[in-house]
């Protein structure tokens, strides 16, 4: 066994883009093991560490002490956390920091944090010298089966989420899963929301995997790292197969449509609602919204909440903190969201758990109806 072999708990999975294909690594120990897998695929030897004020003290000095083992020069910006640093105003010291860091054709830039920072991170090396390497090491659930693979980056705008951004897809991503175990239960929680998406997509065994073995991916060890390299197979495959969201790549924002117009709604306040929860009560709203529009059974979506529910993620707007606005206010920040074509409203349905499909014309009468009535002034 050669000093590079991986641990046996570690998985591999690979993002097949041709010549801009990337492996996603799943295991234990990935952040102090950093500088070794970093060098072993890029040439450059400098690099600008992105993090945020969470992040920072637990794991930086640990990545900077792996990459500079490896003889990587690197500098690194600290950033708050939180959704409200997905902005124009925190756009501007990462890329200045980029920029101040040299970073040249060879180096990269490293994402270390969750959704927000990689997000972030990601648009600044899309956009610096018209696109830098780039490293993804999430340090979230959320971030580690969904945010970090594929290449969508972005910032929030005060017209919605993600409404600015590129897409660019990172050269490697280090999903340590040692660092889950520093997660507050109510973000695992939340990032769990998309592990049981791609479940409720097209892989019903798994989600049926998942009613039976969720307290083994909560509590860590082989369930935890197989529901994560199973959730990013899964979105890897459907990258591969539409990268830019032409088609198929719409499937995986099934729930985040509801999902993304309550947190719109919500300010993107965390205290109130985090992306995990929206989506978890959109991927409710889409079941009950399916049955209504007679395409799945009422039993699918009472099993979908089911599960939801019983893992402690809301799966009802009455459960979200505070007042949200009328369902007109909702249905402005639906309209608004990006997966719209022509005036046409596009949802992500189901014929039933695992059978999710594209529907583009969606009458927005039924929405707003189906909203009135799922959350009454």
């Amino acid at each position: 066994m050669n000093s590079h072999a991986m641990p046996a708990a570690e998985r591999k999975v690979r993002v097949d883009l041709g010549d801009r294909s990337y492996d996603i690594l799943i295991g234990p120990g990935l952040i102090a093991a950093a500088g070794e897998e970093i060098a072993a695929r890029l040439k450059g030897r400098r690099m600008a560490v992105i993090t945020d004020e969470n992040v920072a003290p637990r794991y930086l000095e640990p990545l900077m002490a792996s990459l500079k083992a490896r003889d990587i020069d690197a500098v690194s910006l600290v950033l708050p956390a939180g959704e409200k640093t997905k902005s124009f105003e925190h756009l501007i010291p990462v890329c200045e920091t980029v920029l101040g860091a040299r970073i040249e054709r060879n180096d990269a830039v490293i994402a270390l944090g969750g959704g927000v920072i990689g997000d972030l991170t990601g648009f600044a090396a899309g956009i610096v010298r018209r696109g830098s390497r780039f490293i993804q090491i999430p340090t979230s659930l959320l971030a580690q089966v969904d945010s970090s693979v594929g290449g969508k980056t972005g910032i929030n705008s005060p017209h919605g989420k993600n409404l600015i951004g590129v897409f660019h897809q990172p050269d490697l991503v280090l999903a340590d899963t040692d660092v889950l175990d520093t997660l507050s239960e109510r973000e695992f929680r939340a990032g769990y929301a998309e592990v049981a998406k791609y479940g409720l997509i097209d892989k019903p065994d798994f989600f049926a995997w998942l009613e039976k073995n969720w307290q083994a991916v909560f509590a860590g060890g082989a369930a935890r790292i197989e529901a994560i390299a199973v959730s990013c197979q899964a979105k890897a495959d459907v990258v591969a197969a539409d990268e830019r969201e032409n088609g198929l790549r719409a499937l995986l924002n099934l729930g985040h449509t509801f999902g993304h117009a309550l947190e719109a709604a919500t300010e993107y306040d965390s205290a109130r609602l985090v992306h995990g929860e929206g989506v978890a009560i959109g991927m409710v709203l889409a079941h009950q919204f399916s049955t209504r529009m007679n395409l799945a059974s009422a039993d699918d979506a009472t099993r979908v909440e089911a599960h939801l529910k019983a893992v402690g993620l809301p799966t009802r707007m009455s459960e979200i903190p505070g007042t949200l606005p009328p369902a007109e206010r909702l249905m402005d920040a639906i309209a608004q969201d990006k997966k719209v074509k022509g005036g046409k409203l596009t949802f992500i349905l189901t014929k039933g758990v695992g059978q999710s499909f594209v529907a583009d014309d969606v009458p927005a009468s039924e929405v707003l109806s189906f909203l009135r009535e799922k959350h009454p002034q």
